[in-house]
């Protein structure tokens, strides 16, 4: 059996008789549709004369009220762009003046353009890179245009964003090509078209680009259609499903020129709040265990739920509740320079860009938490001066107050199986998440690496034991499969073997069950353990345990792991160091240095456990080993340290302590 039949082997067996049937039901339809788009058998229906006088579009809040530093961010974005200049997903990309919309600037290859959707081989490479052309597509550099335009009335901005759109909607034919495949997409495009022509609102041109334009009447209109008719299914219910809806209801209610307008925005939202429901835990943590896919459907349900108020559609507290929890959570996961965990996938996926895509994307969600819900005092600091703070939350009033908001910062979220252990050093936050729960989301897991008990620890911010993150999806399978095995995390591998077994490159065929044993407070001293069956199948039914303490007074962290089993097994216990983190080690010690974000030089050491054979790789390939993703599509060298040995149970104890001298 061939590779590509034993993956479809696989994959049926995670889906159950409703979900093959309606999949095959969908791609026939597809199928059909784009034959009748190639004959020219389907028509965009005429928005009704009644809808288009009646139409008036939610105006964005007040944008006048940015200070000079988020104006400022704006518009240097902004003339980047102008000159052609943008950086997509870590290639930097200089035709933004005039874009390909199927050209893969990191490969330099086409996607074709000429090639029904349904029958298009996008994963495997042949092409390029499908992310680099998609993210393109999402249109979130035009959304910056149009703020630069509310910001100034510079014609300039409104000018190029007219150009780029009308050459989209020419290029992409409805059914054919790359950008046509997968809803998430479609329904992130929506978001930005509509935050397009709101943003452009009182330009002489918004008009005829938008409602006056058949081609932009045909866009929207079969978007939507699109979204309506295939949505995601089953095991592919996560945050697809959930930028599906959200992209129909924001686009339902603010385009509703068409018959079926106010059917789909109801369709939309009722899709949508099961959908949130079903994707987050009830502490509020995204049930993908993948932060950074917990960011974007929090910024996806915050934007959809807006716009669907600002429409006259009730929102039910429990939404905005849960909305609110999403935003708590996050306020309590994320570090003081608001990074937050990078546990399993991301690819820096944005609902709606109004600044600088640079700009943390924790800083625009808590600007718009802090006017639709109110900040807490416990939450980190933030720049309140933030585009989508003043655009987005103010387009609505606040919704009523949430109850039973934390008190303080969490630092345990059992449900989600995440704890933190946090302290103030003599430079800085020690902060230090441990990873003691579920596998991931539903059957496929798709976004979950194979990192039970891993920890992740930062300095003042800086990446000490770092979290490699994910670097690639599709077309560099061998990094696909390092980036999220066990052997790149934090934590303790057995007979070279993961701890959850791969079914391709978003499925999981066997998943380790993590279970968090004691999260206890001692003072000065904060102490987390768990165990995982990860490795029960070996030979001996072998277990990991695994306890962290962290003592404030000292400012150290000490990692003791427990392999409990009879028979021998080789043990390798690996840490990855952050990129900027120099490393040197002599015997069992390990000098660590790196310059601060303020400039500072810091120190650490770590003294590792006896029984292992201690090495320290760097940027190697054959296999891959000591390797950094700052984000999707770029990876770097760092250190990593691994200590291998062959015994049965053993115990093993790591310090890390933290400016030595001090």
């Amino acid at each position: 059996m061939s590779s590509a039949l034993r993956w479809y082997a696989r994959r049926l067996r995670h889906m159950s008789g409703p979900e093959v049937a309606g999949r095959a039901s969908d791609h026939l339809r597809r199928l059909a549709w784009s034959h009748r788009a190639l004959a020219g058998s389907l028509v965009t229906p005429a928005p009704s004369m009644r809808q288009r006088e009646d139409w008036v579009m939610a105006r964005a809040g007040d944008v006048s009220t940015l200070g000079d530093g988020a104006r400022r961010r704006v518009i240097e974005a902004a003339e980047a762009l102008l000159a052609g200049r943008c950086e997509i997903l870590g290639s930097l990309r200089k035709d933004m003046a005039d874009p390909d919309w199927f050209h893969d600037g990191r490969s330099e290859q086409r996607f074709p353009d000429d090639i029904a959707a349904a029958q298009l081989d996008y994963r495997s490479g042949r092409y390029g890179n499908v992310k680099q052309v998609w993210e393109l597509s999402r249109h979130h550099h035009l959304t910056v245009l149009a703020m630069a335009w509310a910001l100034t009335h510079d014609d300039r901005y409104a000018v190029a964003v007219d150009r780029q759109l009308r050459s989209w909607w020419s290029t992409n034919r409805f059914m054919y090509g790359v950008n046509w495949v997968s809803g998430i997409e479609l329904g992130i495009r929506l978001i930005s078209w509509v935050w397009v022509r709101r943003l452009l609102e009182g330009w002489v041109g918004a008009a005829a680009l938008f409602e006056e334009n058949d081609d932009a009447l045909g866009q929207i209109y079969w978007h939507q259609r699109f979204l309506a008719a295939f949505p995601s299914r089953g095991s592919s219910a996560n945050n697809h499903l959930v930028a599906e809806m959200a992209g129909l209801l924001v686009g339902s209610c603010a385009f509703g020129w068409f018959t079926e307008s106010e059917r789909w925005a109801h369709m939309a939202f009722k899709r949508l709040d099961a959908a949130l429901a079903d994707n987050t835990f009830d502490s509020g943590v995204n049930r993908e265990l993948a932060f950074a896919y917990h960011g974007l459907v929090c910024e996806l349900g915050l934007v959809a739920m807006v716009e669907a108020s600002a429409a006259g559609m009730e929102v039910g507290g429990d939404v905005w509740s849960r909305l609110c929890s999403m935003v708590d959570v996050g306020a309590s996961l994320i570090d003081g320079r608001l990074r937050g965990p990078r546990q399993g996938d991301g690819d820096d996926g944005r609902a709606l860009v109004l600044d600088d895509a640079a700009a943390p994307q924790w800083g625009s969600l808590l600007a718009v938490g802090a006017r639709l819900f109110g900040p807490l005092p416990w939450w980190p600091a933030f720049d309140p001066d933030d585009p989508a703070g003043a655009a987005l939350a103010d387009m609505v009033a606040p919704p009523p107050s949430v109850a039973n908001r934390p008190p303080s910062r969490l630092r345990s979220i059992p449900d989600a199986g995440i704890a933190l252990l946090r302290a103030e050093g003599p430079r800085g936050e020690i902060w230090c998440r441990c990873d003691g729960g579920p596998h991931g989301f539903g059957s496929l897991a798709a976004h979950a690496h194979a990192d039970a008990l891993s920890v992740e620890v930062r300095y003042d911010g800086v990446d000490i034991l770092a979290d490699p993150g994910t670097y690639c999806y599709h077309e560099e399978p061998e990094w696909r499969r390092y980036f999220r095995s066990t052997r790149a995390h934090n934590t303790v591998q057995l007979d070279d073997r993961d701890q959850s077994e791969a079914g391709g490159p978003f499925m999981w065929q066997r998943q380790a069950r993590a279970t968090t044993l004691e999260l206890a407070d001692l003072g000065v001293k904060q102490r987390w353990s768990a165990e995982h069956d990860g490795y029960h199948d070996l030979d001996g039914g072998a277990t990991h345990c695994r306890t962290v303490t962290l003592d404030a007074r000292r400012s150290t962290i000490e990692i003791v792991d427990l392999v409990r089993g009879t028979h021998d097994h080789r043990v390798s216990l690996l840490f990855h160091l952050g990129p900027a983190v120099v490393a040197t080690l002599q015997g069992r010690s390990v000098a660590l240095a790196w310059t601060s974000p303020g400039g500072a030089d810091s120190r650490a050491v770590m003294t590792l456990p006896v029984g292992l054979d201690w090495e320290l790789h760097r940027g190697e390939t054959e296999p891959i080993i000591g390797w950094y993703s700052p984000g999707f599509g770029v990876k770097e060298p760092a250190h990593t340290l691994v200590g291998n040995g062959t015994l049965a149970g053993a115990e093993f104890t790591t310090t890390l302590e933290f400016d030595p001298s001090s």
